[in-house]
């Protein structure tokens, strides 16, 4: 077998999908070349491929690859191109979110539904109203990042759903989760360009 390659003549992924966890599906549109690293213009492109513009795209990744580059590299010194690599990803999850992840990255069902009945009075949507709700309600204690880390993620999927009755569907949101709504969300944006 040759370096590199599998007995089929294919070349191995960093991170085989099969065993991606939820979060490593979530960042996996992000990665366009699927090598397991997210560069700031995969994020930039992602962010813009979903409908966002410009200015919107460098806050992203500003924020994201700012806050999140770090704890995902291997050794002590950070990255120099604040590139995100997903096989860390959970060690990226942060405090004043809803829970929805666990540690290792892997989606808790029970947490998603107790948000949306905690938090939307049991409705399958959430309003702006809701989420504000949510955020106060997930709040720790000197806790900025992990609270604007959720703001900004919220805020993010508002923008990108935009629910023209402004209401979330939780299966809309359920989705956002484990990234599966994404290419749905860029092809339909793609189409509207043409």
């Amino acid at each position: 077998m040759e370096s590199g390659k599998l007995t089929d003549g294919s070349t191995p992924n960093k991170l085989d999908v099969s065993e991606n966890s939820v979060l490593q599906q979530h960042c996996d549109f992000f990665d366009e070349d699927q090598d397991g690293i997210i560069w700031p213009r995969d994020t930039f492109t992602g962010f813009y491929a979903l409908g966002f513009n410009v200015a919107l795209c460098l806050l992203a990744v500003l924020v994201i690859h700012g806050n999140f580059s770090y704890p995902t590299v291997s050794g002590i010194l950070p990255d120099p191109f604040f590139r995100i690599y997903l096989e860390n990803i959970h060690k990226d999850k942060h405090g004043s979110d809803s829970g929805t992840y666990d540690t290792e990255g892997r989606f808790v069902p029970q947490k998603f539904e107790d948000m949306f009945a905690k938090y939307s009075n049991g409705q399958d949507f959430m309003t702006i109203s809701s989420i504000i709700h949510l955020l106060n309600g997930q709040r720790l204690i000197a806790d900025p990042v992990g609270l604007g880390g959720a703001f900004f993620e919220w805020l993010a999927t508002y923008i990108m759903l935009w629910p023209e009755d402004g209401k979330l569907k939780k299966e809309d949101v359920r989705r956002v989760y484990d990234g599966s709504i994404f290419p749905i969300l860029a092809n339909r944006r793609a189409r509207y360009q043409r």
